[in-house]
């Protein structure tokens, strides 16, 4: 018999040895991407959000936002012509959990800071058909009645800061006042506009 006859007809030693040939791949593949700086490093400009912008990001990961929005452009003109400047991975250092996303039922949301006002955001927000009649997103109006207390705030960015985002003492300490009696739509709102403003947008 064949030594490979051998392998193919023995179940348990063709997974190790697939499993083996994948670690090797995925070791190769992946590994080095650690020891680029071009993967760890910021991009130039790039600032952890504000206490507000996270409590607005927690409010995007809760109301399912990324179900149906990337934020992840690739670099086909297609997307950049439509986008603007495509992702890079110094852009997303500072996130925990990514939320780069891969399904796009509404446009991709990576370079949306700025492009609209905050009261087109609220608007569309509160329902989305008052602003683009023919949009299938579902309406968030609760979001102008729920405030935000800053209780976990402060949690919120210790665990940032301890995951290696570069967060100051003041920072902390400054965390309750900063959000205290926001909105969830206003908190929202501004994690929207601070979304791919640290590359320049480019058409």
């Amino acid at each position: 018999m064949k030594r490979h006859e051998r392998v193919e007809k023995n179940v348990g030693l063709l997974a190790l040895f697939m499993v083996i040939a994948v670690s090797i791949g995925g070791l190769v593949q992946i590994v080095p991407l650690f020891f680029q700086d071009v993967v760890n490093d910021p991009v130039e400009g790039l600032k952890p959000y504000t206490a507000l912008q996270l409590e607005g990001r927690d409010v995007y990961i809760r109301e399912g936002c990324v179900q149906c929005h990337s934020q992840m452009i690739r670099p086909f003109r297609a997307e950049t012509e439509r986008y603007g400047h495509y992702s890079v991975a110094g852009e997303s250092v500072y996130e925990h959990p990514f939320l780069w996303g891969s399904k796009r039922t509404g446009p991709d949301l990576a370079r949306v800071g700025g492009r609209y006002s905050d009261d087109w955001h609220r608007a569309h927000l509160y329902n989305p058909r008052n602003v683009v009649p023919e949009s299938i997103m579902p309406a968030y109006p609760w979001l102008v009645q729920n405030t935000l207390d800053g209780k976990d705030t402060v949690t919120k960015i210790k665990a940032m800061r301890w995951l290696g985002v570069p967060y100051t003492d003041e920072d902390i300490e400054g965390a309750v006042a900063a959000v205290k009696g926001k909105t969830e739509m206003e908190a929202l709102i501004a994690y929207l506009q601070v979304l791919g403003t640290s590359i320049k947008n480019k058409r």
